[in-house]
C-alpha cells in the first residue's frame, strides 16, 4: 500500500547528532521539509556510501529548507560508534536516529522480514505528509542528487496549484496546467 498523500507515523526516538544524544519526534518535522532515509544496518557496505552521499547534498537541501534524518533499526549507541570510527560517516551532519523498536520501520513500511529496515527514502512536506517515496532493494544503493529535483518539484508544486511538473523537470523550466486541452496532446 503506498503512504503518497499520508500523514507519516507519530513516534519519539533517539538519535545522534554532532556528538550528541538528542530525542527525536514526528513533531520535529511539522513546518519543514524533510527527507527521510532508511538504511538495513551500520557498519556495512553499501550504506556508508549512501549516507557519505547523502551528506554530500546535504549543504544544498539545508539551503532548501529541509532537514534530513536516516533511520535504521540499530540504536543510537551503534551510530555513535559507527560515527566515531567510520571516515565516511565521520562526516555525516544530520540527525542518524535509533529505531530498535520498529516503530518507524514499521510505521514506513519499511521493515523486511530480518528486523532491518529496507533502503527507502521518504519525502516529507511541512505538514507530515508523505509526498515521494522509493524503496530500493538491499543490494541497490541510491544517488542522494535526485533528491535535489524531487524537493524542488514538490515544493513548487505545493506552491503553484492547479500545476505540475513533468518529467526531468528543472527549476525555471516550463510546467504543465492539467486541462481538457492537453489530453492526447503531450
Amino acid at each position: 500500500m503506498s503512504l503518497i498523500g499520508k500523514e507519516m507515523v507519530e513516534f519519539q526516538a533517539n538519535a545522534y547528532h554532532k556528538g550528541e544524544f538528542i530525542e527525536v519526534s514526528s513533531e520535529d518535522f511539522k513546518g519543514k521539509w524533510n527527507i527521510v532515509c532508511f538504511y538495513p544496518a551500520d557498519f556495512t557496505f553499501v550504506c556508508p556510501t549512501e549516507l557519505e552521499d547523502l551528506q554530500d547534498q546535504y549543504a544544498t537541501l539545508q539551503d532548501l529548507g529541509v532537514e534530513v534524518y536516516s533511520v535504521s533499526t540499530d540504536t543510537h549507541f551503534t551510530h555513535k560508534a559507527w560515527h566515531d570510527n567510520s571516515d565516511a560517516i565521520g562526516k555525516i551532519e544530520y540527525i542518524m536516529i535509533g529505531d530498535p523498536s520498529h516503530i518507524i520501520s514499521q510505521g514506513f513500511d519499511v521493515l523486511g522480514e530480518d528486523g532491518l529496515a529496507q533502503r527507502g527514502t521518504f519525502i516529507i512536506d511541512p505538514d507530515g505528509i508523505v509526498q515521494a517515496m522509493e524503496i530500493n532493494a538491499d543490494g541497490i544503493g541510491r544517488d542522494a542528487s535526485t533528491l535535489i529535483d524531487k524537493i524542488r518539484a514538490a515544493q513548487y508544486v505545493r506552491t503553484h496549484p492547479g500545476e505540475v511538473c513533468p518529467a526531468k523537470w528543472k527549476e525555471g523550466a516550463d510546467t504543465l496546467k492539467p486541462s481538457l486541452d492537453l489530453v492526447g496532446k503531450i
